[in-house]
């Protein structure tokens, strides 16, 4: 897909690259560390685009008019609680049977910028998982270390197959990116 603008995807992850990538578009990855935290009393509705605004906001200065700036970030959501990615075993564990047998929403913020102008937005995709065994968890973290993910897991790996018994909104969207919203406003941008 050809557009207007040099595409820049500010992430390191793997996921976002590769779906930025199928989405057909040609672009470059530059990243800076970014301080992630947020404010407490913020809606965690809010957060990810929040993480997201600060991502790009720690690159703007590099960027050119005729570049695009992709930043992103996913947090997963239940019952009002933001659970960010594990520390350690104990803390995936934890998070993992939040989520067992409950609903919970899994948001991306996403903004689109140049030195001329900024766009942000976020999707919300609700995941339902079935009742996870303790054996199930512990394999999961055993095999896949999910500490790279928000909320401990990633829904396209083992525990997506055997534990997701439904979904509301964009697959893509839980994965990293919501594709078909981030298609979209490349093309009006």
């Amino acid at each position: 897909m050809k557009t207007k603008y040099k595409i820049i995807l500010g992430s390191k992850s793997p996921r976002r690259k590769e779906l930025l990538k199928e989405l057909g578009f040609d672009f470059t990855i530059k990243t800076k560390d970014t301080d992630e935290s947020y404010p407490s009393d913020f809606a965690p509705s809010k957060v990810a685009e929040f993480i997201a605004q600060k991502k790009a906001n720690a690159l703007i200065n590099e960027i050119k008019e005729d570049e695009l700036l992709i930043c992103s970030d996913t947090v997963v959501v239940i019952n009002n609680e933001i659970l960010g990615k594990p520390q350690d075993y104990k803390e995936a564990f934890s998070m993992l049977s939040k989520l067992s047998g409950n609903s919970h929403k899994v948001i991306t913020g996403v903004v689109l910028a140049n030195p001329l102008k900024k766009h942000s937005f976020s999707v919300t995709t609700e995941v339902t998982f079935k009742s996870l065994s303790k054996e199930e968890i512990d394999f999961y973290i055993n095999e896949y270390k999910p500490f790279d993910k928000a909320g401990a897991y990633g829904i396209q790996e083992w525990i997506g197959y055997i534990g997701v018994t439904e979904l509301k909104g964009s697959y893509f969207n839980v994965v990293g990116l919501p594709t078909a919203a981030v298609y979209r406003e490349i093309l009006k941008f």
